[in-house]
């Protein structure tokens, strides 16, 4: 089976900057990609919020990534990722093209447009009904549309949808929008785009392509017709997750399927973490996608190394003496260059962990508390102690 390092699974501003930053630290570095390099961004018309870039198009932006990271030299694949499995320890990555063992993963898979789920939809899809602005929005020059949704890609998109509708009704089942005051003054002071409130869609109607919403008030319970050629959905996101399993049954997620992390994108898994808008956070934004991205590489080429030295010292070699300790408890750090006094001294060799900076060592070996004194044979524990001075050290290994 192949091995690798490390194995990002996306090509988004997530993956693609976890990628320069694995390269950059010297890992092998294998990025999983299916489609076009750059995710969502590529169906953004306008993006102003990338630092240094006053303007800049979604697709423009995600091919700088994709060249950024080509400068480094990872290796791209063109595939589906079907599963990700644990056997015996080793993170299997199974795709369309073959399986792949990684040391660790970094799951940058991002996120999809979510559905409306009301009749018509999916049968209109491609026949009046669009999930982006930017491929199908020519389509509809001098035609009356709707984009269902009230945060900021809904009004910002509407906006952009001016440039070719006559007229956009901007359809939310709230009395005020929940984007940015400045998307909302832009789309408010535009004459092209009427709001609708406290309307949600019944139904997409027409004889082969979109015709008309039915419309339902939240609050009146009335029921109207919006004659409209085209509707777009703009309803928030879901995240990409469907390689994990159902039930969560891999990785700790929310009841909504966003994978939940630490600060060091760590996901309840060893050895796997999550970058970008697959995450549960508070923004998704490129920005916050990239910012991951390095943070997932960095704390993965630490897990890597630290992995490759607790092997070496401890799972590899044949027979193995080892003390773990905690480096914030002062009785431990003396217990520790006691020890180490006394190894040098008798010629015994012993290994010395940190168990507060390897704190998955110390749940893998079973340890339920600090000092341990340990012998491993092929990795496996075969005893141990907690020893309180070095004299236990020396009873233990003599």
């Amino acid at each position: 089976m192949e091995k690798r390092e490390l194995v990002i699974i996306g090509a988004g501003p997530a993956g693609l900057s976890s990628a320069i930053y694995g390269r950059r630290a010297g890992l092998d570095v294998l990025l999983l990609e299916n489609g076009t390099p750059g995710g969502q961004i590529n169906v953004t018309n306008e993006i102003e919020n990338w630092p240094g870039v006053i303007h800049s198009s979604g697709l423009e932006l995600g091919k700088n990534f994709r060249s950024h990271a080509e400068h480094f030299k990872p290796e791209f694949r063109d595939c589906t990722v079907k599963k990700i499995e644990i056997k015996n320890g080793s993170k299997i990555v199974i795709t369309d093209k073959g399986e792949v063992e990684a040391e660790a993963i970094i799951l940058a898979t991002g996120a999809s447009f979510r559905k409306l789920g009301c009749p018509g939809e999916a049968e209109k899809t491609g026949a009046g009904v669009s999930y982006c602005a930017v491929c199908d929005g020519a389509f509809f020059q001098d035609e009356t549309i709707a984009v269902i949704g009230g945060g900021n890609v809904a009004v910002e998109e509407a906006g952009y949808l001016t440039r070719f509708a006559t007229k956009v009704y901007v359809i939310h089942r709230r009395d005020e929008f929940r984007a940015d005051k400045l998307a909302i003054d832009q789309a408010m002071a535009n004459p092209k785009i009427q709001p609708v409130w406290n309307s949600v869609v019944q139904s997409i109607e027409g004889d082969g392509f979109v015709e008309k919403l039915v419309l339902k008030n939240v609050r009146t319970e009335e029921i109207i017709d919006l004659p409209v050629a085209g509707v777009f959905v703009f309803v928030g996101t879901e995240p990409n997750i469907s390689y994990l399993g159902e039930n969560s049954s891999l990785i700790k997620q929310t009841r909504d399927g966003w994978i939940i992390t630490n600060d060091k994108m760590e996901t309840s898994v060893e050895g796997i973490f999550a970058a970008g808008d697959i995450r549960d956070k508070f923004l998704r934004q490129v920005v916050t996608a990239t910012g991951d991205g390095a943070i997932a590489s960095v704390a993965a080429y630490s897990y890597i190394t630290e992995q490759l030295h607790l092997n070496s010292v401890l799972i590899d070699p044949e027979h193995v003496f080892a003390l773990i300790t905690s480096s914030i408890d002062q009785n431990q750090v003396k217990l520790q260059v006691d020890t180490e006094k006394y190894a040098k001294d008798s010629g015994v060799k012993i290994a010395f962990v940190d168990g507060y900076r390897n704190k998955r060592i110390v749940e893998k070996l079973g340890l339920k508390s600090l000092p341990a004194l340990v012998e491993l044979r092929k990795g496996e524990l075969i005893r141990n102690i907690e020893p309180k001075e070095v004299a236990a050290v020396k009873f233990f290994v003599e």
